[in-house]
């Protein structure tokens, strides 16, 4: 356990941010489990508000420092690689 005061709030501050992190990253898995699951159904309309949602949370996650933009980016990129695969007609 600290002792000094500065060390003790460090604690505090980095307790706050972990779970903050961490209900970003569970929000995150779960919309993207959205979108594996309209992807799953066939249904277009669906699947494209759940791919603009998911690029939405992603984007937003990678601005505020919890992942890496580039991961970020590569998510989107697959996300809709796959929508506009199983989709193109």
């Amino acid at each position: 356990m600290a002792n000094i005061k500065s060390a003790k709030k460090r604690i505090t501050v980095i307790n706050r941010k972990t779970a903050r992190n961490r209900r970003v990253k569970e929000h995150l898995k779960s919309v993207l489990k959205n979108f594996d699951a309209a992807m799953a159904d066939g249904n277009k309309e669906a699947a494209q508000e759940k791919l603009i949602l998911a690029e939405k949370k992603l984007k937003k996650a990678a601005a505020k420092g919890v992942i890496h933009k580039n991961t970020a980016s590569r998510k989107v990129s697959r996300l809709t690689k796959s929508f506009n695969k199983a989709f193109a007609k």
